[in-house]
């Protein structure tokens, strides 16, 4: 309960979703937002129920520092020296708790929580009735009710992080009943109840003193979060933090970069320009997550790809190997056949420019241009003798699978032309359903095999997207989805310590 304020660690990291508008513009600054992550009402109340649970089994047994003396003079008895010592928190419930961001923090506040603790108490005394000391003891049971926690957090972006601030912090106990075990303690019971305000003073400077070592090692552990996630051997994730949390009533929003970078720093073209304008729009108020990708996302991994050369190859292999010797062309393009009569073929595919994503409320649409050049393999030699220039056209589908947005692409039109030829000019109307077949057969099953496996959202190890709905609009795809955490995952495998 110490420790409700690590629910922010949740708030700031768990989900790395993505919204941004793509304008056409010639540079584009490191500090833009292309990215945007909304958790809603019901997320946060999620991730701190979760967390304000993790968090007190964690820190239970939980000792006082403090070893409370006092000492008092009784008639007929004289001085009465007190102490109880070993205080220790053993139990915690919470009745009630909420979090609620508002334009100046984030509240987080426990209400109705009581705690049992366990101490040893101790007295001794002497007088002139009694000449020799007398001192008794044993254990107590101690129950604190009606306690309230309350924070108020800050958050700002710090260098491509997020820095957490304590604005107010505060602990107090409404009640204390202490029950005495062992020695005389019926007798002893009014004494001990002295003890009350001095224990609650303990409790509440205890519970205090761990909210604020919490928030210093949870700022530190923002300030150390990876501002790359890797995709593949290839590409990362830029998840740096370039924008402000904006903070509603009902949830929290943060911007992000969100593009693709390649690990070998290969450069991409610069042409997407955003000034962030939130918000994840979920049409489902209830969902905890929403998660928005504009086509900047997808096209900043089609420009990386492109440039890092991964869109050539060679085909050598197709369903019907037939068209891959001049035999079989030798109707389509017989002068071919003619010079070089019953070769094996190869087509080396090289796409001309980076594929472009364009997203709309009816669907995801793609443009490819890429040049087919015709190879003949005489001899062990490849002679190149024809390339021909195709735009594709196709359109998708996105899909959820477990954490990752996969999808898949179809073949919707394919025009083409002559590049050049060394074998003169070629009818291309012969050539086309030829090439309509090779790019159904082999090009779109080729990038479906990839599109399906998806790239990952960066979603936290032990939490996972449950009932996620998709939908279209205008330049962006966005993901509504509610959030399960797997219990064979503990807190202090994500990082998060609650000692």
């Amino acid at each position: 309960m110490a420790h409700l304020t690590f629910l922010f660690f949740l708030i700031s990291t768990l989900f790395l979703s993505s919204q941004a508008k793509l304008h056409l513009q010639p540079s584009r600054n490191q500090e833009e937002s292309f990215t945007s992550i909304l958790v809603s009402q019901q997320g946060l109340d999620f991730i701190k129920d979760l967390l304000i649970n993790k968090a007190i089994s964690s820190i239970i047994p939980l000792q006082l520092p403090a070893t409370i003396e006092k000492s008092a003079r009784i008639p007929f008895l004289g001085n009465v020296h007190m102490v109880i010592s070993n205080v220790t928190i053993y139990k915690i419930d919470v009745l009630s708790s909420f979090v609620k961001p508002g334009n100046t923090g984030i509240a987080i506040v426990a209400s109705g929580t009581t705690c049992n603790l366990t101490m040893n108490w101790h007295y001794s005394y002497s007088s002139w009735l009694v000449p020799i000391e007398i001192s008794d003891g044993g254990r107590a049971s101690v129950q604190v009710e009606g306690m309230e926690v309350g924070l108020t957090l800050g958050l700002e972006k710090h260098e491509g992080t997020l820095k957490l601030s304590l604005m107010d912090c505060g602990c107090y106990v409404e009640e204390i009943t202490i029950k005495l075990d062992g020695g005389a303690s019926w007798l002893y019971q009014g004494m001990i109840n002295a003890f009350e305000e001095q224990i609650g003073s303990a409790v509440e400077n205890a519970i205090t003193n761990k909210l604020k070592d919490g928030i210093l090692k949870l700022d530190s552990f923002l300030q150390s979060l990876p501002k790359e996630i890797p995709v593949d051997d290839n590409a990362s994730l830029n998840v740096s933090f370039v924008e402000n949390p904006l903070l509603s009533s009902s949830s929290i929003e943060f911007g992000i970069n969100g593009l693709f970078t390649a690990k070998e720093k290969v450069q991409i073209p610069k042409h997407y320009r955003q000034t962030w304008q939130p918000s994840v729009f979920c049409s489902d108020q209830s969902k905890m997550l929403g998660i928005s990708l504009d086509e900047a996302v997808f096209n900043s991994a089609s420009a990386l790809y492109y440039d890092a050369e991964f869109m050539e190859w060679i085909v050598d292999k197709v369903p019907d190997q037939a068209l891959l010797n001049t035999a079989g062309w030798r109707f389509i393009i017989p002068q071919l056949y003619k010079k070089y009569p019953n070769d094996d073929m190869n087509l080396n595919v090289s796409l001309s420019s980076p594929p472009l994503i364009r997203i709309s409320e009816h669907n995801i649409g793609a443009t490819v241009y890429a040049d087919v050049i015709i190879d003949v393999v005489e001899a062990g030699q490849v002679i190149p003798v024809a390339c021909i220039s195709l735009e594709i056209r196709g359109s998708g589908s996105v899909k959820i699978v477990g954490n990752n947005l996969g999808g898949s692409v179809k073949l919707d039109d394919l025009a083409m032309s002559l590049k050049w030829s060394q074998i003169g000019n070629l009818r291309m109307y012969l050539i086309q359903p030829v090439m309509w077949t090779l790019v159904q057969t082999v090009v779109i099953p080729y990038a479906n095999s990839y599109l399906g496996k998806g790239f990952p959202l960066p979603i936290i190890h032990g939490f996972t997207l449950q009932n996620a709905e998709i939908t279209l609009s205008s330049s962006k795809v966005t993901v509504c989805s509610d959030v399960a955490y797997s219990e064979s995952h503990n807190l202090n495998q994500l990082g998060i310590y609650f000692e």
